[in-house]
């Protein structure tokens, strides 16, 4: 059996069919599979590439627990256009393993694949717009959902009351968020928001209490 990682590509967009594939079938270390592969026995790490339909968003949810049962040890990446904080805490309820923008270039969502094969949780924005660093930023899909109202210019407070978090926590967030993108400015958290496609905070959105 191949050495590279196998990709099971759910839902995917017809318009970055011809893109992604095609980068995808040029990298030697990814192979596209399917999920009669995996049941037959594939040798390999494998992870699936969930695009998200936001306005169909409950059956990419029953599709993902649908496949987590089948496939425990399957990773998954979700990549969408714009999640409320609600759907993001749906989507990480449901089971998957990383999150990222559906925009990101088709290289960035490769690179996702093999991050996370690796055991990394990434969301990546496209690589010529991210940090200076220019590497994946490793945010997981919580950072990301505290990124949205840090980028809204909430409080750490405001913040923990909203998202039924303790105020240590959200900071333990904040400081990794400020470690992962090398930069604490409002500003730079308003683009990176954007660049990574989080919808804006909506007034009047609240967590349930779920402490991470």
């Amino acid at each position: 059996m191949s050495d590279a990682v196998g990709v099971l590509i759910l839902d995917e967009p017809q318009e970055l069919c011809p893109t992604f594939r095609a980068t995808l079938e040029h990298l030697p270390a990814l192979q596209t599979v399917t999920e009669a592969d995996l049941n037959a026995g594939w040798a390999g790490p494998a992870v699936a590439v969930v695009f998200l339909d936001e306005s169909r968003l409950g059956d990419g949810l029953a599709r993902i627990v649908a496949l987590r049962d089948r496939q425990p040890e399957l990773r998954i990446l979700a990549a969408f256009q714009a999640l409320t904080s609600k759907d993001l805490r749906a989507v990480l309820t449901a089971g998957i393993d990383a999150v990222m923008a559906r925009s990101a270039a088709p290289r960035e969502i490769c690179a996702a694949v093999l991050a996370l094969a690796d055991g990394a949780a990434c969301l990546v924005a496209d690589r010529e717009e991210a940090p200076e660093s220019g590497e994946a930023l490793g945010l997981t899909p919580r950072e990301a959902e505290v990124l949205r109202f840090l980028s809204a210019g909430f409080s750490n407070k405001e913040v923990a009351r909203r998202l039924a978090l303790s105020v240590r926590t959200v900071e333990t967030h904040r400081l990794n968020l400020r470690r992962k993108t090398q930069t604490g400015r409002l500003k730079d958290l308003v683009t990176l928001a954007r660049q990574l496609g989080l919808a804006p905070v909506v007034e009047g959105e609240r967590g349930r209490n779920s402490r991470h």
